[in-house]
């Protein structure tokens, strides 16, 4: 289901300005959370709106967020694509939140809460690829799955892409591997860890879903699989 639904700061963008030193700066100690991750880690983050006043003080406010496009799974979980732009740079990623629902009954909540914050996630890992908390990725030595160029985020508008299950390593993006691909299939599978858990995993720890992981990330996500008991 496609449509431009969410959007911050609409304005001229053409006269936006960059402040890469301001982007790029570390966050305080009293802005970095931290929550329990898949694998039982814990993952630092930084909230919302601490991105949203990052990018409001680097730009002047001149700078726009929408989701492209975004679907509901039968994983019980909602992915959007969205898009961050701020002059004539543009940024394109993922983003996810599982589906909310009650425990006596298992009908969902509030599904436009959960594409909300499947919306903040989409925008906080654009921001990253503006350099905004990256600092936080490159401690846990995952900056390069952040550091796209921006022929490759151009790659990301197609949301469809999907069709691909990741088997073709011959698109010259030194994409995840056929074999690597089923490796991880089965050691999750060995694992009892479901594809929906393992995507999330990704999102976190690479930005991305399993299936578009660069061989980099897989040989990683390979070795974390095998640590596991």
């Amino acid at each position: 289901m496609a449509g431009s639904f969410f959007i911050f700061n609409p304005t001229t963008m053409k006269e936006a300005t960059m402040n890469r030193e301001l982007l790029e700066k570390p966050f305080g100690p009293e802005q970095i959370k931290q929550r329990e991750g898949n694998f039982g880690k814990k993952l630092d983050y930084i909230e919302g709106s601490s991105v949203i006043q990052r990018l409001n003080d680097s730009f002047e406010a001149k700078w726009s967020f929408e989701i492209v496009e975004h679907k509901i799974l039968d994983t019980d979980e909602v992915v959007v694509l969205g898009k961050l732009a701020a002059g004539d740079i543009v940024k394109t990623q993922f983003g996810s939140s599982k589906i909310t629902k009650a425990r006596e009954t298992g009908n969902m909540i509030s599904l436009a809460d959960d594409l909300k914050a499947a919306g903040t996630d989409a925008l906080k890992k654009c921001a990253t690829l503006f350099g905004v908390g990256l600092h936080l990725y490159k401690s846990s030595g995952k900056a390069s799955s952040h550091g796209q160029s921006d022929n490759e985020n151009k790659s990301n508008n197609n949301f469809k892409r999907g069709n691909n299950n990741g088997g073709d390593n011959g698109n010259g993006n030194n994409r995840i591997s056929a074999k690597q691909h089923k490796y991880i299939t089965n050691l999750s599978l060995e694992r009892g860890i479901s594809k929906s858990k393992l995507n999330q995993h990704c999102l976190e720890a690479y930005a991305v879903a399993v299936d578009y992981l660069t061989m980099t990330d897989a040989s990683s996500l390979i070795e974390n699989l095998l640590s596991q008991n």
